[in-house]
């Protein structure tokens, strides 16, 4: 695993995309677009002057959060 000192990195999480931002929780996000999530984290990472890395993964093709 890669050191995440001032990252904020966005990655696919059960069907969803997540941005966590270290050391800051409270900015973490998530969506269910790829774009999206891409879009926030660098921005965030921008705004703060973080690194922003993207990490990918094999689509699974099923969502496992629930939808209201």
């Amino acid at each position: 695993m890669s050191d995440n000192t001032n990252t904020v990195v966005t990655r696919p999480n059960r069907g969803q995309w997540e941005v966590t931002v270290d050391g800051r929780p409270e900015l973490s996000q998530s969506s269910s677009s790829r774009e999206e999530a891409i879009d926030g984290g660098r921005t965030v990472a921008e705004e703060l002057g973080f690194a922003h890395v993207v990490e990918e993964a094999e689509p699974t093709g099923t969502i496992t959060d629930p939808q209201e």
